[in-house]
């Protein structure tokens, strides 16, 4: 049993070792030339404003988990796509119980407001 587990391990050696040879060389041949102007903090362009240290909106983040859980649950559609013809109508049956809890799911946020962006 722990030889069939051999390839996966060399595998793993070989790319570790690969990014630290790349990381390595690069540390000991890249150039080092620092200057004020790029030890200063860069934002996508836009000049900083303040501090980093700064309260977020929790809206934010309650949306990314929102959109996050409701991504994954949209990604059980594949496997269900995959297996249909199978048993057709069990397997409607069991999809349209998923549906209808994504669905009360869906609704219990916007009742709750978890959508608005004001």
């Amino acid at each position: 049993m722990p030889a069939d587990y051999f390839p996966l391990f060399v595998m793993l050696v070989v790319s570790v070792a690969f990014a630290a040879i790349g990381v390595g060389v690069s540390a000991l041949i890249g150039p080092r030339r620092p200057t004020a102007i790029k030890g200063q903090t860069y934002e996508s362009g836009m000049p900083t404003i303040g501090t980093a240290r700064r309260r977020v909106w929790i809206r934010y983040y309650l949306v990314a988990v929102i959109f996050i859980l409701f991504d994954i649950e949209i990604i059980f559609f594949y496997p269900w796509a995959v297996v249909f013809r199978q048993e057709p109508l069990f397997l409607f049956a069991e999809m349209a119980v998923f549906v209808a809890i994504l669905l009360v799911g869906y609704i219990y946020v916007w009742r709750k407001g978890g959508f608005d962006w004001y």
